[in-house]
Parts: C-alpha cells; sequence; structure tokens
C-alpha cells in the first residue's frame, strides 16, 4: 500500500484529458476508484447547457413556427457558435449553391405538402366510403333475413287458418296479413338499399 502512495505521489502530470489521466492512473492500481470516478465523470454539473438551449430557442422562435423550422434555426445556430461567429462561417461552394436553390426547394417542398395533403384528403374520403359501403352489406343482409323469416311466418299463420274456422281463423288470417304486410315494407326497403349499394359501388369505382 505505501508502494502505491509512493507512486502515486511521484506520478508527473502530462498535458492530456482529465478521463484519460484518471484512467491510466488509476485503472490498474485502484480500480474500484476508478469506476466511481469514471460514474462521477458521467454525472451533469449543471443546466447551463440546456438553459443556454432554451435561451437560443426563445431568440429564434416566431409566431407560427413550425417544428421543422425551429430545428432548421437551431441547426444554424449551432453552426455558426461552432465556427466562432457569422463572420467566421467558411462560405464553401455548397453553402452558396443551398441559398441559391433555397426558394425553388421551398416551392418544391410546398408543391409536395400539397399534394401529401390532397392525396390523404382522398385517402380518407375513400375510407369513409368504404365503410359506408360495407354497413349498406351488412344492412342488405340483416333486411333480407328478417324479410323471409316474416314470410315463413305469414304463410305459416296462413296454413293454419285454413284448418279452422269461425274466430280463430279470422285472427289467424289478420295475424299473417299484418306479417306480411311488414314482409312487403321490408322487400320495399331491401330494394332501396340493394339500389343505394350499387350506386355507391359504381361511385367507389370511379374514385381516383
Amino acid at each position: 500500500m505505501c508502494e502505491k502512495a509512493e507512486s502515486f505521489s511521484s506520478f508527473q502530470p502530462v498535458r492530456t484529458r482529465l478521463d484519460v489521466f484518471l484512467h491510466g492512473l488509476l485503472h490498474q492500481s485502484y480500480p474500484e476508484l476508478w469506476t466511481f470516478c469514471k460514474k462521477l465523470l458521467l454525472m451533469s454539473h449543471g443546466q447551463a447547457t440546456v438553459e443556454r438551449g432554451f435561451s437560443v430557442n426563445k431568440e429564434v422562435e416566431a409566431d407560427n413556427m413550425q417544428e421543422d423550422t425551429v430545428v432548421a434555426q437551431r441547426m444554424i445556430c449551432d453552426y455558426v457558435s461552432v465556427c466562432g461567429g457569422v463572420l467566421k462561417v467558411p462560405l464553401t461552394k455548397e453553402l452558396l449553391a443551398a441559398a441559391a436553390s433555397a426558394r425553388s426547394q421551398y416551392r418544391l417542398h410546398l408543391d409536395q405538402e400539397k399534394r401529401k395533403k390532397e392525396s390523404d384528403t382522398r385517402r380518407e374520403k375513400r375510407k369513409v366510403a368504404e365503410e359506408y359501403l360495407e354497413q349498406l352489406k351488412k344492412k342488405k343482409v340483416t333486411l333480407s333475413e328478417v324479410a323471409n323469416s316474416l314470410e315463413k311466418d305469414a304463410d305459416k299463420l296462413a296454413e293454419q287458418a285454413e284448418g279452422h274456422s269461425g274466430t280463430l281463423m279470422a285472427q289467424l288470417i289478420t295475424k299473417s296479413n299484418i306479417l306480411r304486410k311488414r314482409y312487403k315494407d321490408k322487400v320495399a326497403e331491401l330494394k332501396e338499399v340493394a339500389r343505394e349499394l350499387e350506386d355507391k359501388s359504381a361511385e367507389l369505382r370511379h374514385m381516383p
């Protein structure tokens, strides 16, 4: 232990990064201490960087500015800061070409956004039409089942009435007629749904 202490006290400082210096000094001889120092170096020493970022955001923000614009403004500010100021930013060919074509690129971006919005609108309209068409198909199936059931019940009551007479026969015929009327109403409704289903199907086929 004394030998390690002597070697530590006699260690000559060198001009290097702190983490590299501590790694070379502690990694082999004091692994537990190096682990502690490594964790300590990874810890944040304050919120200055974050607060500076908020200050820059406040300076570049404007009303109705979208997220992409804020990100682009921050990238420009960070690059200017790295270069050491506006006057020290290198005017490369790529930078000059990008500046010259900025307006055309912006117009191209607007056209792309417009086409995307139109495409989304058409897709949403088609989705609504498909959902409505599916509802019509289900309604048609349900009406068909109800109409068939009413017709069978009306025929069954009419057959029962043939085997009776008097008041009972009159009651059975009355019930049969009521069911047959409801059956005709469902058939008419079914035809209307079938016609609308055909029209909506044709409309959907012609959608872009």
